[in-house]
């Protein structure tokens, strides 16, 4: 299944328009400093960038289930196998790894070793292992799995930001979600 992914993440990274990586990093960098302005605590600041990422991820998993031709996973192994190898290298040009699942396999972290929203960033001291600059990909992935049909907890372990060696993503998923149709719509 592993290869299968691979492929298939490289092959839809290659069909994608693609904008510059430096502006894409760029503007993420201003629209963080930006929320550090506005909001001034960081907490405020990292739940703020988990809200905006995932009414991102409610809208980007239509594109992604349109440009991939994925179907239905068949479980919740494959899903993460699908977000690490084919949803992160077509949005962000990278592949992460998963590691730690726990017995029920409805727990993983993700591993992003080249995180591309981290590029050209450097933290002052006072806002490590506080500030999860890349908290947007956790709202993200919790937006795009909800509609999906799995309602997941996603929080950030480790970011590279913070003298970490890479950035680490805890993925729980906490039930799914029923697929009956609402009563009036058949």
């Amino acid at each position: 299944m592993n290869k299968k992914y691979d492929k298939l993440g490289t092959d839809v990274f290659n069909k994608v328009e693609k904008i510059s990586s430096e502006l894409f990093t760029l503007t993420y960098g201003a629209l963080v400093t930006q929320l550090i302005k506005d909001y001034e605590d960081i907490e405020q600041v990292n739940i703020k960038l988990e809200q905006m990422g995932y009414n991102i991820g409610i809208r980007l998993i239509e594109e992604f289930l349109a440009k991939s031709g994925i179907g239905r996973c068949q479980d919740f192994i494959e899903t993460a196998e699908v977000i690490a190898k084919v949803g992160f290298k077509m949005f962000l040009g990278v592949t992460a790894h998963i590691s730690d699942w726990d017995s029920d396999k409805k727990e993983f972290h993700l591993i992003i070793e080249d995180n591309p929203l981290i590029d050209f960033v450097e933290l002052p001291d006072h806002y490590k292992h506080k500030l999860y600059y890349s908290n947007i990909l956790c709202g993200v992935i919790r937006g795009a799995l909800e509609m999906v049909q799995m309602k997941v907890k996603c929080t950030f372990v480790k970011c590279a930001l913070s003298d970490e060696s890479t950035s680490e993503i805890k993925v729980v998923l906490e039930e799914v979600l029923s697929d009956l149709i609402p009563v009036g719509y058949d």
